[in-house]
């Protein structure tokens, strides 16, 4: 079991929270979890992401991925690259208070590290701890969906639209999900 701060088995399959910096609420409104539905959705269909649960709350997302090309690394640097680029535009772009706030926040996380330019949407850390057993992947995957319901969003997880709960339920989230048979989780 893995539980440092980088992903060592670059074919295994890990819990990984992405957060934003100051918890920032900026995937509050849809558009915004639409970007990383489509980010996401770009590394199944081009990177090799292998995604079996997820969540994108207002501050953060968790998910239980792998890659299928041994590079799991990569594949969250570069889409973290690409989704904190895409949401600092559409800030830029909608020009209000709340988005000028939101950037300035991450302006100023961007000048405390020096690997950022401009602005810094994620924190650096993303918390991998690696799926090692049939009961941890369920505990890890019952967590990812009741987020929206602990949250007071939804009275149920499969109701949340940005959650793979709804993937679980039957129905179809905006994001590829390879749901795992909880069947055979239990033996």
């Amino acid at each position: 079991m893995t539980q440092g701060c980088k992903i060592d088995k670059q074919d295994g399959a890990y819990f990984l929270t992405f957060t934003t910096v100051e918890w920032v609420d900026v995937f509050k409104e849809d558009k915004y979890k639409l970007i990383i539905s489509e980010g996401l959705n770009y590394c199944v269909e081009n990177k090799g992401l292998e995604i079996f649960a997820y969540v994108i709350m207002s501050t953060h997302m968790h998910l239980i991925a792998a890659s299928l090309k041994n590079n799991l690394s990569d594949i969250v640097r570069d889409f973290k690259k690409f989704t904190s680029g895409s949401i600092i535009l559409l800030l830029k772009k909608e020009g209000t208070n709340q988005s000028t706030e939101i950037l300035t926040i991450f302006k100023a996380a961007a000048e405390k590290h020096t690997r950022n330019k401009k602005h810094q949407l994620w924190q650096h850390n993303n918390h991998p701890v690696e799926v090692y057993s049939p009961k941890f992947t369920l505990s890890k995957i019952n967590y990812i969906h009741n987020n929206p319901v602990e949250a007071g969003l939804v009275h149920r997880p499969h109701d949340y639209l940005f959650s793979s709960a709804v993937d679980y339920a039957g129905g179809k989230s905006p994001v590829i999900v390879s749901p795992i048979n909880l069947h055979n989780l239990y033996y």
